[in-house]
């Protein structure tokens, strides 16, 4: 695996964060009082329109879908912190914190998407994007199902693993989008 590979990753996550760190200073943790499958509903708002997006050719709000791919990862980190911490009553959250639990799920992302590019040899260079698209809707119905079953799997990864993989497809198809540059 090059090095570019990395320096993409990080150059996609450096946008995300750049925005979530913004909407806090805006909105500050608000996002503290979703439950987790709250959390998923919204990702999963997100992946239907970029599909319903490239099946149409178009989109009638000023957005394309790059705009989506960027909120999914960033909906999917805060998805890992409520795993982590739970629901919260109160919605404050100490910016710094926050800023925190962010890099460090979006480090053990890299991390996973590391080893599974080892492995598969950077086989999601050679993927559509609506391919990611599907994969990402995928992984959401099975984060649904396993919500349903009250977070219980009898031999399939837990919520975490999805929502790290949500977030690599969803890397994977900005770098593709060319959103960073080598």
């Amino acid at each position: 695996m090059s090095k570019t590979t990395f320096d993409q990753f990080d150059k996609v996550l450096a946008v995300c964060k750049e925005i979530f760190l913004a909407k806090m200073k805006d909105y500050g943790t608000a996002w503290r009082i979703l439950r987790t499958s709250s959390l998923t509903d919204q990702i999963y708002i997100k992946a239907s329109r970029i599909r319903s997006i490239q099946e149409k050719g178009e989109s009638k709000v000023n957005e394309g879908i790059e705009p989506e791919f960027i909120g999914i990862i960033n909906y999917s980190i805060m998805a890992l912190i409520q795993l982590k911490l739970g629901t919260a009553e109160e919605s404050r959250m100490d910016p710094v914190l926050a800023e925190n639990l962010f890099e460090t799920y979006a480090c053990e992302a890299r991390d996973l998407m590391g080893n599974k590019n080892h492995d598969y040899g950077e086989a999601w260079r050679q993927m559509r994007i609506s391919s990611l698209t599907d994969i990402i809707l995928m992984k959401l119905l099975r984060i649904k199902q396993i919500e349903d079953n009250d977070g219980v799997t009898v031999i399939s990864e837990g919520l975490d693993a999805n929502y790290l993989d949500i977030i690599n497809y969803s890397v994977f198809a900005l770098i593709q989008l060319e959103v960073v540059n080598s």
